[in-house]
């Protein structure tokens, strides 16, 4: 949770008694529909203000590479902004920048978006460029070899030169055995360094084609007007088939793993990670609410337990955190992360042993109704704060369509984390929290493997 989010969740916290519907406001008009071509379009009506927020998703992420192309999915998110038929490298953004909007693209395991937020007169201009560059890119072949310098750097400067996410990305390697989740999103550096424009033009024209791709318009518009726009921008660009694209499962018990790693800090830390499903993969989806819930219950805030029982009570550790994804496509991790409080001279075994008492906690007392419900007070409180924009609520839209799912569950998700009792915590932990199902990673300084 970011601080406005905890500060929101304070806010709500002493309206526990109050009715969910007094939470959330009720779900926004929202409409979908299909162009000929395939193209998924979402509308979310919001009129508050006359802006919009259009974005563009595709079916395409790092989890879909193969071994010796990583990157790929990234690298062409870099090269989308080069030019296509109608504009030159960087004309669309300055085009944007000039009518006073904002814009950026992401890429992650599952996914990659580009998105716009300008005045809602403006949308059409959006949708046009975003169009131009879906059917014509150029991809040309000197600002690819300027580019992929820029993205080797990116890399040094995130990973390889970050002692920590040098550390993740090893750890993430391990924790996923089986799926393409173990790569990183932005590819491994010797892939980076033989990659060639030919793969990157392949990749984009396997991937971006209309029936592989939503477009999320959030905003002050009526889903008239957007399908008008629609198709006139994207009604003529033709559907393609896609590749096969198989679903990252993991392995349910991969057994216990352990990886030891000495890279440039001061303080010993620790990494736990447990393999499992995620709203897309699992059979009883209750199960994946209440991981969210336990995440918070361990790492949600001043009183939640991780900063309660092991850094104040023991003084255990010195710092901890708590995180599980449920929205992705494939299967996913329950992350464990602290630092041994090293004033007091604990160790890292102490701190694992620590974590594991709070995981036994769990499996062998439900948590009381009184902590459950400050938990979901919190966790419905970030929620609702995060969707007051018009780019979180298009985000969450374009992230349940792309992994598998529907966007109708954020008018859901609410009463679903109102639902899960204590004993639905303490069946997920019993479940879930199993040697066969964890990665442990020691990161130790450099100068301890001397």
């Amino acid at each position: 949770m970011n601080a406005l989010a905890r500060r929101a969740a304070g806010l709500l916290l002493s309206t526990l008694c109050l009715p969910l519907a007094a939470l959330a406001a009720d779900p926004q008009p929202t409409h979908e529909f299909t162009l000929d071509n395939g193209l998924k379009v979402v509308v979310r009506e919001d009129h508050r203000a006359p802006v919009v927020v259009s974005q563009i998703w595709y079916k395409v992420g790092s989890s879909y590479e193969t071994p010796g192309q990583t990157g790929l999915s990234h690298a062409l998110e870099h090269m989308m902004f080069k030019g296509s038929s109608k504009v030159g490298p960087g004309e669309a953004s300055l085009i944007l920048r000039d009518l006073g909007a904002e814009e950026n693209a992401f890429t992650s395991d599952d996914y990659t978006a580009y998105y716009q937020v300008l005045a809602r007169d403006r949308l059409g201009v959006a949708l046009e460029l975003e169009a131009d560059r879906m059917a014509s890119l150029r991809l040309p072949a000197d600002e690819f070899s300027r580019e992929i310098e820029v993205i080797k750097e990116e890399r040094r400067l995130r990973t390889d030169d970050k002692p920590m996410g040098k550390a993740f990305e090893r750890f993430k390697a391990m924790a996923y055995p089986a799926s393409g989740y173990h790569t990183p999103t932005i590819g491994w550096m010797a892939d980076l360094d033989r990659m060639k424009v030919e793969e990157l033009r392949h990749w984009y024209q396997s991937w971006y084609v209309p029936n592989n791709a939503t477009l999320v318009v959030v905003g002050d518009v009526t889903p008239d007007e957007v399908k008008t726009l629609a198709q006139r921008y994207f009604g003529a660009i033709p559907r393609r088939d896609t590749p096969p694209a198989k679903i990252p499962r993991e392995l349910d018990e991969p057994g216990e793993r352990l990886i030891t790693l000495h890279v440039k800090t001061q303080l010993p830390s620790l990494m736990l990670a447990f393999n499992v499903p995620s709203f897309a993969t699992a059979e009883d989806k209750r199960s994946v609410t209440a991981l969210r819930l336990i995440a918070a219950l361990l790492d949600g805030g001043y009183s939640a337990r991780l900063p309660s029982q092991l850094e104040r009570g023991e003084e255990l550790i010195s710092g901890g955190s708590s995180s599980y994804d449920a929205y992705t496509r494939g299967d996913t991790l329950f992350l464990l992360s602290a630092t041994p409080n090293s004033q007091k001279k604990k160790t890292l075994a102490d701190t694992e042993a620590g974590l594991w008492r709070l995981l036994d906690q769990l499996k062998t007392q439900a948590p009381s109704a009184e902590e459950l419900e400050r938990v979901r007070a919190q966790v419905i409180a970030g929620l609702v704060y995060e969707r007051d924009s018009i780019t979180s609520q298009a985000s969450a839209i374009g992230i349940l369509e792309t992994v598998g799912l529907s966007w109708k569950m954020m008018d859901t998700e609410l009463a679903d984390l109102q639902s899960v009792t204590p004993q639905d915590l303490q069946k997920a932990a019993r479940t879930y929290f199993t040697r066969e199902r964890l990665s442990v990673a020691h990161v130790l300084p450099e100068e301890s493997a001397q």
